[in-house]
């Protein structure tokens, strides 16, 4: 028998017994090795932190199996899988589960030189090139970075990598702070939102920067954002807020034309995208030291999105270790 995180009501979380499946053609199986909580998500999910007849409310119905960031070897193998082998170690989008079922197409190589849990960053990191794509930075841009948590470390590491001259990074916990500057990030501001203004002009040189991106999901950070963006700027929505209706436009936009701009995961598809986070953090050029703050065994999972809930300030990569 295998297991499965499952979500059976809200604010409840168990690991179940589930039976170990053979692949039908495309399809492969599994031994999961670790996979990664996305705490953003999750935690919405988990909570319902939604409206009623949001994409949210539609998509979490019970049974619900969370998670979507596996670092796992090919167990077996269906028929018409070209290029993936038993032993493979490779990345793919399934939940937390022993011994997923997933498309071969759909997974990803894992190369060398990346252990594990710093590969499972992998679906993180994509939704965030998803996010750089919307922002079309520029070399030399300056870019705002509005919350560091896991997409906001992952949207820093872009920007740097992208070639922007100045990467600000906005968050009230100091924690978060310390890993976006690890990350690259050359100016680190603790503030919330509505009270960086002056720090990020100062960051910038008394202007304020092209692009904004808010990775927060909170629908009230959104009109500060707007704010913060210089005229004719961009502010990318790369958060993903549960109360949509709540996100209100300002004045801002048509006094000083901005461009808004959604970024969404589905818009991308992984593969490329994988395949470039793996080859800038195997040269080094994208850095996950210290990113997983916590690891849990799969029994754990209740304690594990309690730490992900009461913890915020401690917390960063939850990882489930299914080895």
């Amino acid at each position: 028998m295998g297991a499965r995180v499952v979500f059976t009501g809200k604010q409840q979380v168990v690991l179940e017994a589930h039976p170990v499946q053979e692949p039908g053609p495309g399809m492969v199986r599994l031994r999961t090795r670790c996979s990664l909580m996305s705490t953003g998500t999750e935690n919405i999910c988990f909570n319902r932190l939604f409206e009623p007849g949001s994409h949210w409310d539609k998509w979490v119905r019970y049974p619900f199996f969370p998670g979507y960031s596996t670092i796992g070897i090919v167990e077996a193998v269906g028929s018409g899988c070209e290029g993936i082998a038993i032993g493979q170690r490779v990345a793919c989008r399934a939940p937390h589960s022993s011994h997923p079922l997933v498309e071969a197409s759909r997974c990803c190589p894992v190369p060398e030189g990346i252990d594990d849990r710093s590969a499972a960053w992998f679906a993180l990191s994509k939704i965030a090139r998803v996010g750089s794509l919307a922002a079309d930075y520029r070399l030399g841009d300056q870019v705002l970075v509005i919350g560091a948590g896991p997409i906001g470390q992952m949207t820093v590491r872009w920007a740097v990598a992208a070639g922007a001259k100045v990467v600000i990074v906005v968050d009230s916990v100091e924690m978060r702070l310390g890993l976006a500057r690890a990350g690259g990030a050359t100016h680190a501001i603790a503030a919330t939102a509505d009270a960086c203004a002056d720090a990020v002009k100062a960051a910038c040189g008394g202007v304020l920067p092209r692009v904004v991106v808010d990775t927060t999901g909170n629908e009230h950070v959104f009109p500060h954002a707007l704010a913060l963006a210089r005229t004719r700027g961009t502010v990318v929505i790369l958060g993903d807020t549960g109360s949509p209706s709540l996100q209100r436009l300002t004045p801002d936009v048509i006094t000083r034309g901005l461009s808004i701009v959604g970024a969404h995961d589905l818009l991308e598809e992984d593969r490329p995208h994988v395949a470039l986070f793996y080859a800038l953090a195997t040269t080094g050029r994208f850095a996950l030291s210290g990113l997983n703050t916590d690891v849990f065994k799969p029994d754990q999972c209740a304690a594990a999105y309690a730490a992900a809930n009461t913890r915020r300030g401690e917390t960063m990569g939850i990882i489930f270790d299914w080895a």
